[in-house]
């Protein structure tokens, strides 16, 4: 039985990841930030057989304590502060999480390993933020990094720092470029789930409108589900690598909108949403668009489910929640 441990567990992706490693037989461990973490329960829930160990990213002695705790043959580096738009307010500790935090991860994992450092396999959770300013549409991995956020920045760190260890170290140390993937299990906080769950709230009369920035925004989304599989993958490949994981389709919050709306059978949803400045970000990144190539050649992998069905999918879920809490 192979030993798997996933930082950022507690997430949508840390959670789809332990279910796929749970279905392939693995031991899964999980790393979590504090005792009283409120999404405990769920992981607990979701995830009945996973090993919950506490610690934090920030901490490098904790981190050598859970890595010898777990004795992992695959580490999943998924944990930051991953809500771009709190990363301008609170730039510092979404620095020392989601940056320094995979200069720690990466040493635990390379002392763990001892004399063989490629006998632990290490995946780090990159990310198209990481393109900010897009220099070539659409991105691929030789594309330049031009990031537009603090959380932007953070993660190019723990990228090169990703790529530096294997170079360095000959740590068999991936990283996965990321595009936009969301799933019913997104936090509140995100675009798509604000939407999906204001439109149900809105089809259930609970809601009578929603408030939103810019509209034009374009980003390349696809689901949670099939982005974890595309992590796994790397992590079997006889040489480590970094990929690019996208649809290579992009689509604007005018689509997410038109999408989620029509479900509900509201095809013009202009009187339902109000603009106000406050949500736009300081310094927008207005196109990411993803070429998957290398990941498909290489890994096999292709996505799954498409645009369309990912945002139904979620107002589907948003309006089971909302029933669900009338019932209770």
């Amino acid at each position: 039985m192979k030993r798997a441990l996933i930082t950022g567990i507690t997430g949508q992706d840390g959670m789809y990841l332990g279910e796929l490693l749970d279905r392939k037989g693995y031991e899964v461990y999980g790393l979590v930030r504090g005792q009283n973490n409120p999404k405990v329960a769920e992981v607990r829930d979701v995830l009945p057989n996973a090993k919950l160990l506490f610690g934090d990213l920030t901490d490098l002695g904790s981190l050598l304590r859970v890595m010898e705790i777990a004795a992992p043959e695959e580490v999943y580096n998924l944990g930051a502060i991953s809500f771009v738009a709190h990363s301008w307010e609170n730039a510092g500790m979404t620095t020392d999480v989601t940056g320094k935090g995979v200069l720690n991860m990466l040493e635990a994992t390379r002392k763990l390993a001892g004399s063989d450092p490629a006998s632990i396999r290490f995946y780090q959770a990159s990310s198209s933020e990481m393109f900010g300013k897009v220099q070539e549409v659409p991105q691929k991995e030789s594309t330049l990094l031009w990031p537009r956020s603090p959380y932007g920045v953070a993660k190019v760190f723990g990228h090169y720092m990703t790529i530096n260890y294997r170079e360095s170290y000959g740590m068999h140390a991936s990283s996965g470029i990321l595009f936009n993937h969301e799933s019913p299990r997104r936090g509140i906080e995100f675009v798509t789930r604000k939407v999906t769950t204001a439109v149900a709230r809105i089809k259930l009369g609970k809601q009578d409108s929603l408030t939103m920035g810019n509209l034009e925004a374009s980003r390349d989304w696809g689901y949670a589900g099939d982005y974890v599989d595309a992590m796994w993958r790397m992590l079997q490949q006889p040489a480590a690598d970094d990929y690019v994981i996208a649809t290579g389709v992009t689509h604007t919050i005018r689509d997410l909108l038109d999408v989620a709306f029509a479900h509900i059978g509201i095809t013009d949803w202009a009187d339902y949403v109000s603009y106000d400045k406050q949500y736009e970000r300081p310094a927008e990144v207005d196109l990411l668009i993803g070429d998957a190539t290398k990941a498909k050649d290489v890994l096999g992998w292709e996505p799954t489910v498409d645009f369309t069905e990912l945002i139904t999918m979620m107002v589907d879920s948003d309006l089971e929640l909302q029933r669900t809490a009338d019932r209770d």
